[in-house]
């Protein structure tokens, strides 16, 4: 059974982005082991000098390294993913690389008719960067919109077809996991050329 990592977007308390992950989490539970993991308690990113990370920062970096893929479900503000999740994409692509190369599936929930759509874009445009460069499922948008009625008290999805949606791009997310684990021949290069990466001369 696939073990991936479930990325809660937002560090709210009431955040309808976990409760989509948790419902993803519960399921697909016979089809793969699922674990969240919340961001809240990442510092600010500071890019430190000596590059020491804080131990948090790494206990994340080796749960997505280890993993076989990673789901992120963002909100949007301001027609954008929020600050606090650009925050570990920050540390998790300064002098750890866990993503190169990963299987990503992005969902998102949102208040709104729109689902997080332009969150979801500004996020693929972020994992694409070099020193990042995960593999990012194409064409799977999973736009969650109205979240705030969207589940049940058991926290279940209420819509039939929102629930046919998610499973089939979920199967498809299976697949491309599948795919992307056989393009394994320049892993240790891409992970290379995102450690040596510099701006400042391209």
């Amino acid at each position: 059974m696939k073990h991936f990592i479930g990325i809660v977007g937002a560090n709210s308390d009431e955040s309808t982005n976990r409760k989509l992950l948790q419902y993803i989490k519960q399921h697909f539970a016979d089809q793969a082991d699922i674990e969240l993991l919340e961001i809240r308690d990442l510092p600010v990113f500071n890019k430190p000098a000596d590059k020491v990370l804080p131990e948090a920062v790494k206990v994340m970096a080796d749960k997505v390294e280890k993993s076989d893929g990673v789901i992120i479900s963002t909100p949007e503000y301001d027609h954008s993913a929020p600050a606090a999740l650009m925050n570990v994409l920050n540390w998790l692509s300064y002098g750890v690389y866990p993503f190169v190369d990963k299987p990503v599936m992005i969902t998102g929930a949102s208040y709104g008719t729109l689902g997080s759509s332009r969150a979801q874009a500004h996020l693929r445009q972020m994992l694409d960067a070099p020193e990042l460069k995960a593999r990012i499922m194409p064409s799977s948008e999973f736009l969650l919109g109205h979240s705030l009625q969207a589940f049940d008290e058991q926290g279940q999805l209420q819509e039939d077809t929102q629930i046919k949606r998610l499973e089939g791009l979920f199967a498809d997310f299976l697949q491309f996991v599948e795919i992307t684990a056989q393009l394994n021949r320049n892993v240790a290069a891409d992970k290379e050329a995102a450690a040596h990466f510099n701006w400042k001369v391209g």
